[in-house]
């Protein structure tokens, strides 16, 4: 039996009887190992460092250090825990075996030795140290192969956020918020001006997680960025679902489908087209009087993309105020386990923008800390993000 290729197994013998030692080194020898010979437990834990044994057996009486002791001793320090140990003992009593098994010895071997046991017993306990030496091999494999993933995973996650747009000023403010629970996620968002008068804007959310929500979630915005969507005007959003239907059938997808909201604000007009598929409602806040505030839900009732392909979908359009805010969001934001155990809501989501409205000019950031504040959960479980859109000044 070979610790490599070229290599025996090292097995180190600690005994203060001279007999003993040359009978267990001529029974291990026999057997093709690697046999270090030890007088007392010092000794023995010297030898054990230097030589990283794969197999111990210690004598249990020994004057200044027992067997026990120096069995306490391997099995705390990490470089020589995996050794199996072997106490050499003339105890027959079960509570002598408890104590030395709760000490960390793996199996007894009992004087006078018989040295068939003896050979049986070694090679038993070397089955058992190779084992665990694979098994920590892989797990170093595995760990090794997961900080690959995981780096993969975070340039990766580095490639979503930087195909996100940036801030947008001007006559229309546009901020936002891009939160993957797994570094990877299935939210994607845009906007940007089709001509000079036209401002899109649209969020998506892939249903899964990770880089297989991922993956579909860039390839749709390519596509709309692009603008070579078929067979639909941008500036409508009903065309734009349907486009979407047709191209991204769940049973051609994985399975995966998407829900999405999606506008397009006319500066000339005021007004907003809009659509929803099986995406929360963009919510609205308009100032009604000086007082008072409006909050509307924009929303249309179309299923998700991908859930049936023949399905018709529709659009709505909406006159917007100057000093209105919308906000523009995926579920992840509002579906948080708060601190009783209880999930929180979209009602209670709207609840607290309107608020925040009202009490402070707001930012994303004093929205999102108090989210974690009113749900006492500083996790979001799944990925979000958060568009919030300024139009005109307040």
């Amino acid at each position: 039996m070979s610790e490599t290729s070229n290599s025996p197994f090292k097995i180190l013998v600690i005994d203060d009887d001279r007999l003993i030692q040359i009978v267990l080194k001529q029974a291990l020898q026999s057997q093709g190992y690697e046999v270090i010979l030890a007088s007392t437990g010092i000794q023995g834990l010297e030898q054990a460092y230097q030589h990283n044994p794969a197999l111990i057996i210690s004598d249990w009486q020994m004057e200044e250090m027992d067997g026990l002791e120096l069995c306490r001793k391997i099995k705390s320090e990490p470089s020589l825990s995996a050794a199996f140990f072997i106490l050499l003992t003339s105890r027959k009593a079960v509570e002598d075996r408890v104590e030395g098994l709760d000490t960390g010895a793996d199996d007894f071997l009992s004087k006078p030795i018989e040295v068939n046991e003896l050979k049986a017993r070694v090679r038993a306990g070397l089955r058992l140290y190779q084992a665990n030496q694979e098994l920590q091999k892989l797990a170093q494999d595995l760990q090794t192969q997961k900080q690959l993933l995981e780096t993969e995973l975070s340039e990766a996650a580095d490639y979503v956020k930087s195909i996100l747009p940036q801030p947008l000023s001007g006559e229309i403010t546009i901020n936002s918020r891009f939160f993957p629970c797994r570094q990877l996620g299935g939210d994607c968002f845009d906007y940007y001006w089709l001509d000079e008068d036209n401002l899109v804007m649209y969020l998506l959310d892939v249903s899964g997680h990770g880089l297989a929500a991922a993956l579909p979630s860039i390839s749709i915005h390519n596509l709309l960025r692009s603008q070579s969507l078929p067979q639909a005007s941008l500036y409508n959003p009903s065309e734009v679902f349907q486009s979407l239907n047709k191209v991204f059938q769940m049973d051609q997808q994985n399975y995966q489908y998407f829900t999405i909201w999606y506008g397009v604000f006319n500066r000339i007009s005021s007004q907003l087209t809009y659509a929803s598929a099986g995406h929360p409602p963009a919510i609205l806040l308009s100032p009604a009087t000086a007082s008072d505030l409006q909050v509307e839900q924009l929303m249309t009732r179309n299923v998700p993309i991908g859930v049936y392909a023949t399905h018709q979908y529709y659009h709505a359009v909406c006159d917007i105020k100057s000093g209105s805010k919308l906000y523009v969001f995926s579920d992840g934001i509002y579906e948080v386990e708060k601190s009783d155990g209880k999930m929180w809501n979209l009602h209670s989501f709207i609840n607290l923008l309107t608020l925040c409205h009202q009490q402070f000019s707001t930012d994303l950031d004093v929205i999102l800390d108090a989210v974690k504040s009113t749900t006492g959960s500083q996790i979001f479980n799944d990925d979000f993000s958060l568009l919030e859109v300024k139009f005109g000044i307040e």
